[in-house]
This record gives structure tokens, C-alpha cells and sequence, in this order.
């Protein structure tokens, strides 16, 4: 399971980079071949790296509600639900302890 959530951030992190890579290429093509200024390339590359961190974020948000609802369905808690338990546990035990008597088994 966990590897499929790396693969999905893994591959929004791949397309993120190659946004970028290609988004600075574009603005070198525009600025020779349309003349555009560089301010304009700039803001050009600067509203394509906002689209890609956009599409990233939407990428692992989505990701991150798939891997939830497939643990949902294998009957797994999530870590925090876990420890929530794991803490609950504890306290029932220590006042547990408190109402036994020394000397006496549970």
C-alpha cells in the first residue's frame, strides 16, 4: 500500500520537474523566436510553476484520499486513531490498577 502512494508522489514530484525544465525552455524558444521580453518569460515560467505546484498538490491530495479509503476497507487505523486507542488503553489500565487491592491477582 505504501508503495503505491510513493509511487504517486513520485511521479507528480517527476512531472513537476519536467514542468519545470520544459516551461524554461518554452520562455527560451518565445524570447527568440516571438522577441518577447524577459520580464514576460519570467512571468510566463513564474504562472506555469504556480500550475505545476497546483497540480502537485491536487496529485497527493488525491492520493492521499485513495490510500485512506483503500486502509478504510482493509479495517486499518491510521496512526493517530492508533495512538488515540493506545493512550485510552492505558488510562482504563491505570484505573484498573488503582481499584485493585495489593496482593490480590486481576
Amino acid at each position: 500500500m505504501f508503495e503505491l502512494f510513493e509511487k504517486a508522489v513520485l511521479t507528480a514530484l517527476g512531472a513537476v520537474a519536467l514542468t519545470q525544465k520544459k516551461g524554461e525552455e518554452m520562455v527560451q524558444e518565445m524570447k527568440s523566436r516571438y522577441k518577447i521580453s524577459e520580464e514576460e518569460g519570467k512571468a510566463f515560467l513564474e504562472k506555469i510553476q504556480e500550475l505545476a505546484r497546483t497540480g502537485q498538490q491536487r496529485s497527493a491530495e488525491m492520493a492521499e484520499a485513495e490510500i485512506k479509503k483503500a486502509l478504510d476497507r482493509m479495517g486499518m487505523v491510521s496512526r493517530e486513531e492508533f495512538d488515540r486507542l493506545e493512550r485510552r488503553v492505558k488510562a482504563l489500565e491505570a484505573l484498573q490498577a488503582e481499584d485493585v487491592e495489593p496482593g490480590t491477582e486481576c
